[in-house]
């Protein structure tokens, strides 16, 4: 693929050009990666109209089925375009942009696969003593139009995250991606209709927030609402979109929590894994290390030197760079400030710190107060901060007397501090020896409080949330 490139909007399947752009520029060096063009009302008009005249029933499970398999295979045939693309926009090390790829491929495999499910539901109604002989049957129906939001930090996966189940439901989305990244959604949604996605189902487009986006998710013929980004943004959609189904999946500040029995190596490959990882720019990064007392030294000399050694930063299209740039020069120099305050309040910075541009050096923090801004906040980017503990107890009531709720793991060979671990940490996902994030793209995936609202994302909660469940019954 050769850049700059510049991309329609699509309304209906249809390619809209209006004489406006968004340009996209590469993070690392402020050159074109390309354009996208921009829509007005009257093409979300067209887009709500054309979505919803479609006989979507029409569609089978098979075809729906069919239009998934085709789309992974056409995904797999172009990985190298979309790799590339991904990180001339993002920043992202290439090799992080190929990993994307292959998890968007997991998406279309398991949407395809749940396609096929008949998910109905039968009760026998002799099992009560008021019961009669009947029984009860559910089915499913798609929703009539869905809006969706989706955020730049995995500009491929997240558009298939909202896409692929609805597909597997039946139901048509409006998509708009984040104007950030709109060029990976604009490719991706060529390669749906390619594989025989009829164009009123998916109308994928960039716009204005006035123009566009608050109309779109206000609109009374839009019935759900899909939004994953900040959670400022996420709660101004929730008191803007008004009486819809909404799904919010938003921030995270998930620790890595390291207990005295751990296996030091591997709490240190799991620290930089989940710090540094796609440039510490995840919702399910890890954002503090809390490290019990005991062992803090040792893991701090293990750790640090670990990502001297194997974590190298630099141009994001060379394959061996491990940490590319963050999604833009304000972003890095943000958490450069927070740095800077952690350390005014006593922290150290152990490794790392530098920043050129939206390029920052992966950097590792000790003795970081719990009250630094780094840590009370979520810091997109890939900073570790490392903070005692006093053992497992200590480490829960800290996280769980913050406001987020989404991810964390322990390191630990005690299957009781494991147990409770799993049982009180107030989050979404608790992960054992494995990094907060871990996850299949098929299983649920979500968090409470700050973290998230509605149902949870992987693609079977996903498709259960695009479709309404029918209750109905006949004497048996």
């Amino acid at each position: 693929m050769s850049f700059p490139i510049h991309l329609p909007s699509y309304i209906a399947g249809e390619a809209v050009t209006t004489g406006r752009a968004l340009e996209v520029r590469y993070p690392w060096d402020g050159s074109l990666t390309g354009t996208a063009a921009l829509i007005g009302p009257e093409h979300l008009d067209q887009a709500i109209t054309a979505a919803l005249a479609f006989p979507n029933e029409s569609l089978t499970r098979r075809d729906r089925h069919d239009i998934l398999r085709k789309a992974a295979v056409l995904l797999a045939e172009r990985r190298d375009g979309f790799a590339a693309l991904i990180t001339r926009e993002t920043g992202l090390a290439i090799r992080e942009a190929n990993y994307e790829t292959s998890r968007s491929s997991d998406v279309l495999e398991f949407a395809a696969m749940e396609a096929l499910r008949d998910d109905g539901r039968i009760f026998s109604c002799d099992i009560s003593p008021n019961g009669r002989p009947r029984k009860i049957f559910t089915s499913r129906y798609p929703v009539k139009l869905v809006a969706a939001i989706t955020p730049f930090n995995h500009p491929l996966n997240q558009v298939v995250h909202k896409l692929a189940p609805a597909i597997a439901a039946g139901a048509p989305v409006l998509l708009k991606p984040s104007d950030r990244t709109p060029l990976t959604a604009l490719k991706f949604a060529e390669l749906l209709y390619q594989a025989g996605l009829p164009g009123p189902m998916l109308s994928l487009f960039v716009g204005g927030i006035d123009e566009v986006v608050t109309p779109m998710i206000t609109d009374e013929r839009v019935e759900v609402v899909t939004f994953t980004g900040s959670v400022e943004i996420g709660k101004q959609v929730a008191r803007t979109c008004g009486y819809k189904r909404i799904c919010l999946e938003l921030g995270g500040n998930s620790p890595l929590i390291v207990l005295e029995d751990a296996d030091l190596d591997l709490a240190a490959k799991l620290a930089a894994e989940g710090s540094f990882r796609n440039s510490g720019q995840r919702c399910t990064a890890v954002k503090r290390i809390l490290v019990q007392e005991s062992i803090l030294g040792a893991f701090t000399s293990r750790f640090t030197e670990l990502v001297r050694r194997e974590y190298s930063c630099g141009d994001p299209e060379d394959p061996s760079t491990v940490v590319g740039t963050m999604i833009h020069e304000g972003a890095s120099a943000e958490l450069e400030r927070r740095v800077a305050g952690a350390v005014a309040m006593g922290a150290e910075v152990l490794l790392g710190g530098g920043r050129r541009g939206a390029l920052l050096e992966p950097t590792i923090l000790a003795n970081v107060p719990r009250e630094a801004e780094m840590v009370a906040r979520e810091s997109f980017g890939p900073l570790a901060p490392i903070l005692p503990i006093r053992d497992l107890d200590d480490a829960i009531d800290y996280y769980n007397s913050g406001p987020f709720g989404l991810s964390g793991g322990v390191v630990t060979n005690n299957l009781a501090l494991a147990m409770k671990a799993c049982k009180e940490l107030r989050a979404g996902t608790t992960n054992i020896n494995e990094v907060p994030g871990y996850r299949l793209e098929l299983t649920p995936f979500g968090g409470t409080r700050d973290s998230g609202l509605g149902v949870k994302e992987g693609v079977v909660e996903a498709i259960k949330f695009f479709t309404h469940e029918k209750t109905w019954s006949l004497p048996w």
